[in-house]
């Protein structure tokens, strides 16, 4: 009885242990906004508290001079209640939050089109600009039925950050569900990365001085992991539908410890649930398959992208037994890509590619893995874990067309200037208008012939005839 409290007690001190080494590892960003629009309470989404806009906080601030709460005609129990409600703006307006962590923050803008018989927010119309960048222009909350979020990774060095919204078109209404502005991990984004130049690899330098949006998230071979299982909150799809390529694979999942190191994958660069599973080639005779796994992923062209690759032997049986190639758009990125060497000789331990490449005449990023010239016979030829393609604004600083901010904003401006000047414009009209229609009455009243009138009116004067005087008696 003795032996069996003592192992009772020894296992639940292993287990506090181990739980408040993770808490203690877990990541609290300084910067951390979670802003529900539209709505009059605050709501509660996977442990989250997402304070409402309409009480203004010394951090956080909405700045509109025309803007109203709408809420959904019916309720949505299938969705979170931030999806219930949303801000409607009739005029240009924006977020201000304060920065306290200078660096990359992830802002995520949620929108959901519902209707309501005073409003239909599918006939929305308008521009998003963040941080002086366009991120959206001429947008209307999405094509899909259900919400839409839409993330971007932006480096800021100032001491605000703002979001601004832009009526467009004939809407004359923007609006948005909820907004996220988090601080992310001085890890999330190195300083260099590879730079795709036609077959050449070049050192890009100062990637962490760029900003993205996120336009892919893929966990390959696993399930889809939600905000609740990333510890920044993310959302990681499935990869069939951008599985091009799967001859000779096979999926397989990991119910190990992911053993994160320094220098390599953190937990917050991809969770445990990104690197637990993967699709792999397998040799499973004494020759070596001559296949691929290959990905493809639709982008828009005329922008630089950041491909990520996700890596993490989860299947080998032993070190030093794995090595294969990787492609990007059909050019060779990595020759006999060893993972234990570069994780120290480490079995499932995770580790990240990053490479820059161009979209110049193409709307697709591929990525490939194959066997190599020193893969072996009876082990694994090949793995991937996780892709994310991102977005890198061009040189109008834009992820949307080729209209710097300034122009988005002038162009607001003349609208709003036109909707004052045609009024007016109308208004002179018509005192104008009136003004020459009283002047004509009067100098048609002054144009008229005067007749004299006569001193004695027949008609009141009596008949005449003999007079009669009275006499005199």
């Amino acid at each position: 009885m003795e032996l069996l409290c003592t192992r009772s007690g020894f296992s639940f001190f292993l287990l506090y242990f181990f739980l408040f080494c993770d808490l203690s590892l877990s990541f609290y960003p300084v910067d951390n906004y979670l802003v529900n629009c539209g709505a009059f309470l605050d709501s509660s989404v996977d442990n989250r508290r997402f304070v409402s806009d309409l009480h203004d906080s010394t951090h956080a601030h909405l700045s509109s001079p025309q803007s109203f709460s709408l809420c959904a005609g019916t309720l949505l129990p299938a969705l979170p209640p931030i999806y219930h409600t949303a801000r409607v703006f009739k005029a240009q307006s924006k977020y201000v939050f304060d920065v306290k962590d200078p660096g990359t923050h992830m802002v995520r803008l949620h929108f959901h089109r519902f209707s309501t018989p005073q409003l239909n927010l599918v006939d929305s119309q308008f521009h998003v600009l963040v941080n002086g960048l366009v991120a959206l222009t001429n947008f209307s909350g999405g094509n899909s039925l259900g919400p839409r979020v839409i993330e971007y990774l932006l480096c800021v060095h100032s001491e605000k950050l703002e979001i601004t919204f832009v009526p467009a078109g004939k809407s004359k209404f923007a609006f948005v569900n909820a907004i996220e502005v988090i601080s992310a991990p001085k890890d999330l984004i190195p300083e260099t990365a590879q730079s795709l130049n036609g077959d050449k690899l070049e050192s890009f330098e100062g990637l962490n001085q760029q900003s993205f949006e996120v336009v892919h998230r893929v966990t390959v071979g696993g399930a889809k992991v939600t905000p609740f299982n990333d510890s920044l909150w993310r959302t990681w799809v499935p990869d069939d539908e951008h599985l091009k390529s799967n001859q000779g694979s096979t999926r397989v999942y990991f119910s190990g410890r992911i053993k994160y190191q320094e220098g390599g994958a953190s937990r917050e660069v991809g969770p445990d649930n990104v690197y637990d599973s993967a699709r792999l080639i397998e040799s499973k005779s004494a020759s070596i398959p001559n296949a691929n796994l290959s990905w493809e992923f639709l982008v828009t062209e005329d922008y630089k992208y950041l491909v990520r690759l996700h890596f993490c032997d989860i299947a080998s049986v032993s070190l030093g037994l794995l090595f294969f190639n990787v492609h990007v758009n059909g050019h060779l990125v990595y020759k006999d890509l060893d993972p234990s060497a570069i994780t120290n000789y480490m079995l499932a331990s995770p580790f990240y590619l990053d490479f820059v490449v161009n979209a110049d005449h193409s709307s697709v990023v591929n990525v490939a893995v194959a066997p190599s010239n020193k893969s072996m016979a009876h082990t694994v030829d090949a793995i991937l874990n996780g892709v994310e393609i991102m977005k890198m604004n061009n040189l109008m600083g834009s992820f949307n067309g080729k209209v710097p901010a300034e122009s988005v904003l002038k162009c607001w401006l003349r609208r709003k200037s036109g909707r004052i000047l045609l009024p007016l414009i109308a208004l002179v009209c018509l005192l104008l208008s009136l003004s020459v229609f009283m002047r004509r009455r009067i100098d048609k009243a002054d144009s008229m012939p005067w007749s004299k009138l006569p001193m004695d009116d027949p008609e009141n004067t009596p008949k005449q005839g003999k007079q009669q005087f009275p006499s005199k008696v």
